[in-house]
């Protein structure tokens, strides 16, 4: 018999009261790992998207020089035939160069002329050419058309190579016009003091290194005088002794100009030459532009880069202008950005909306590459996928669940797709390459290779998607339809499969979306190609989505790092909607037993 007293007084003591505690506590504790556990994820998740969203944008607007072109007759048409194929067949990259020359009369020279005409896309060239092929009557007039821009000038605008920064214009300058064409620029207060500490700290730096230098230098002097020490020759000894007074004398040289570099670095009053790890100095003044070659307190000399209207020896009106990213940071020259901002004073840049990015195809010129080709391709991919896994998983299911006898067969098949479903992706890509390419000899980098080994991949996740929704399905059902005189066949298709259908949905979108996000397998097939038409059927050859985004991400030029970014969200929004499809047929149609 339990003495009731002795169990109250056991439960109500301080021990119990304690162990009750703890046990609270750990239970708190256990909420507080998940809750903290769901803040990480969350939190990772969201730098992730804000990172990847945050580059994309750079790739949602390009940008347009707005001038006009003549399009000279004697050029294009000369015998007036109004042909397009003549008219396709002129030089519309010399019209554009010359047109681009006549707006800058200016710069001379052939590296000044390359920059130039790298401020526009050598695709707007095609585009006008076609525009006029289209139009033969535009032949003989000026039109305004718009050149899309550079990618190095598309991202300067953007603000990736730095945004020049007004350093004020309350002091009043006056210039002098030397005779070998540079300018002298005097102010009335102290404003260039800033950048001229910046050139000052950096030439105390470059006086650091020289020393270190020389300090090299003054080791290799003690090592070949230890060499000519213990030399065996007496034409071994001088060898040494000779490039050890070498080594003394460079040691000596550059401890000299990190004597002189330091002096110059300590003195404010000097007038120093801006070095390209300076930030640049610009001065807009009376339509003109001028770059600052070397810097003071109140004192400045400059090179002109765009002349100005009028020469005048005290402006009324300038802006002092300095981008903080330096020439050795950024693959953009000074006089190119004073092009730039000279145009764009002018009115003749405009920024637009990227439909190039989500209608064209693939292309080496980041300005012109598009993920329509990408799309497009991951359609076809995904169809011969779909077309081949979602039957064949299905009806693989049905006989698994329904008629297939429970032996050691049927075991070792099901362990054996299980195993299936856990095998890098990569293997199905080398069963892709060894049988469906090099034996069957399907096309490669098509979309009927890419789908067909997709297919066997995502075959594995249907059906067991499947066979969890057939058994999902009670046997209440097939009893019923038995007992009406339905067939195993007819139980099994007419009253099983549609109650098992949404799961089955559900299973073979999530298999498909991640069929979507594969790499691996499609670039040993060669779907990794670099294609520049968009893909008309399953045989035509074609990269998908992810592949596209591993290019573009090993690419050199800094403006596809945009592209790539905008490529990785148009990517999470397929899997976005295709996963939400799922979630919407589970609830639509899911049954509750």
């Amino acid at each position: 018999m339990v003495d009731m007293t002795d169990l109250s007084k056991k439960h109500g003591s301080a021990e119990a009261a304690l162990r009750l505690k703890k046990r609270r506590n750990a239970e708190l504790r256990l909420q507080f790992y998940g809750i903290f556990a769901i803040f990480l994820a969350a939190a990772a998740l969201v730098v992730l998207l804000s990172s990847v969203v945050l580059n994309a944008r750079f790739a949602l607007t390009e940008a347009y020089i707005v001038t006009d072109v003549t399009l000279d007759e004697a050029e294009i048409d000369p015998n007036d035939t109004d042909d397009p194929k003549v008219v396709g067949r002129a030089s519309f990259n010399t019209i554009v160069r010359d047109e681009f020359r006549a707006l800058f009369p200016f710069v001379s020279g052939r590296t000044n002329r390359r920059e130039l005409a790298d401020l526009y896309s050598n695709g707007s060239i095609f585009e006008l050419r076609d525009q006029v092929v289209a139009e033969p009557s535009l032949v003989g007039q000026t039109i305004t058309f718009d050149f899309l821009a550079s990618d190095v000038t598309d991202l300067y605008l953007k603000g990736d190579f730095g945004t020049l920064v007004e350093q004020g214009n309350e002091a009043t300058l006056s210039l002098t016009f030397e005779a070998d064409g540079s300018v002298g620029v005097e102010a009335d207060a102290d404003i260039f003091a800033p950048a001229q500490a910046l050139v000052r700290r950096d030439l105390a730096a470059l006086a650091e290194r020289r020393l270190e230098e020389a300090a090299r230098q003054d080791l290799g002097v003690i090592e070949f005088n230890r060499r000519a020490s213990v030399a065996e020759t007496d034409e071994e000894r001088d060898q040494n002794i000779a490039i050890a007074a070498q080594r003394e004398a460079a040691r000596d040289a550059l401890r000299a100009e990190a004597e002189e570099m330091i002096r110059r670095s300590q003195d404010p009053t000097t007038l120093e030459a801006v070095l390209r790890s300076n930030p640049s100095g610009f001065i807009n003044v009376n339509g003109g532009w001028l770059k600052l070659t070397a810097v003071g307190t109140d004192t400045a000399t400059a090179e002109v880069i765009i002349p100005m209207t009028s020469q005048v020896a005290q402006p009324m009106e300038y802006e002092y202008l300095l981008n903080p990213v330096s020439p050795a940071s950024r693959p953009i020259s000074d006089q190119k950005i004073a092009w730039i901002e000279w145009l764009e004073d002018q009115g003749k840049v405009e920024q637009r909306f990227n439909w190039r990015f989500f209608s064209a195809a693939d292309s080496r010129d980041p300005e012109l590459a598009g993920v329509w080709g990408a799309v497009v391709g991951s359609f076809w991919t995904l169809l011969v996928t779909l077309s081949l896994a979602f039957p064949i998983g299905v009806l693989a299911a049905i006989y698994l669940e329904e008629f297939a006898p429970k032996n050691w067969f049927t075991d070792f098949i099901e362990v054996n797709i299980n195993n299936l479903a856990a095998v890098p992706s990569i293997v199905f890509g080398l069963l892709g390459l060894s049988v469906f390419i090099t034996f069957f000899g399907f096309p490669r980098s098509a979309p009927l290779a890419g789908g067909v080994t997709l297919a066997l991949m995502t075959l594995p996740t249907i059906i067991i998607a499947s066979r969890a929704s057939i058994r999902a399905v009670p046997p209440s059902i097939r009893d019923a339809a038995l007992g009406l005189g339905a067939s195993k066949l007819q139980t099994s298709f007419h009253h099983v499969l549609p109650l098992a259908m949404p799961g089955i949905l559900t299973g073979t979108i999530i298999g498909m979306a991640q069929a979507l996000g594969e790499t691996a397998p499609l670039i040993l097939i060669g779907m990794v190609a670099f294609i520049v038409d968009v893909p008309g059927g399953i045989t035509d050859p074609a990269t998908v989505l992810p592949v596209q985004v591993f290019r573009w991400s090993d690419f050199p030029e800094r403006a596809f790092e945009a592209r790539t970014a905008a490529a990785i969200v148009v990517l999470l929004v397929f899997l976005v909607i295709m996963n939400a499809i799922a979630v919407f047929l589970r609830k639509r149609f899911e049954r509750r037993w």
